[in-house]
């Protein structure tokens, strides 16, 4: 399996960006597989963030976690305030709160958003065609379940432990 498209300005990104490994990781916000592996990833930041280029892409599995499409939509939108990762945390750290959309919406006046804006975007079409196309890349990728990572454009082993995703950005 090999990652299409590849990593694009599109793409929500942490890290080096002028690195020459990119982790990227499909992910669903309500899946606890993801949840598990949110904080893994937070520390390889911490811990390795110059050495790699982190992509986030949306795999929401609608029919297994029905908020995940709005939780989705809820960080794109935050995106558009320049506040992607940290909706993207907040999301992953209260996923056990998750009860529609009223909780994401709390997130948002959390974050300090402006409220009008967000609500315009987490609604815009521009916003639903990222999430669609992040999921159509992993369709495309070979997805099949969350969360799942690639290192280089190819499928990376990832077993649930801190040292598998070490391993994968090692040179």
């Amino acid at each position: 399996m090999s990652l299409k498209p590849p990593v694009s300005n599109n793409d929500q990104s942490a890290g080096n960006a002028n690195s020459s490994i990119v982790l990227v990781e499909f992910g669903d916000y309500q899946c606890p597989h993801c949840g598990h592996a949110h904080p893994l990833v937070k520390r390889l930041l911490k811990e390795h963030g110059t050495a790699f280029h982190f992509v986030f892409r949306n795999f929401p599995l609608q029919e297994a976690h029905p908020d995940a499409f709005i939780a989705a939509l809820t960080a794109e939108a935050a995106a558009k305030q320049g506040k992607f990762w940290p909706m993207h945390d907040t999301i992953f750290e209260h996923q056990q709160s998750f009860r529609g959309f009223h909780t994401f919406i709390g997130f948002a006046e959390a974050l300090k958003l402006d409220m009008q804006q967000f609500s315009e975007d987490v609604r815009s079409e521009h916003i639903t065609k990222k999430v669609e196309s992040d999921f159509e890349s992993g369709i495309r990728s070979g997805v099949n379940g969350t969360p799942t990572f690639f290192i280089n454009g190819s499928i990376a082993p990832y077993d649930g432990a801190y040292e598998s995703l070490v391993r994968s950005i090692a040179p």
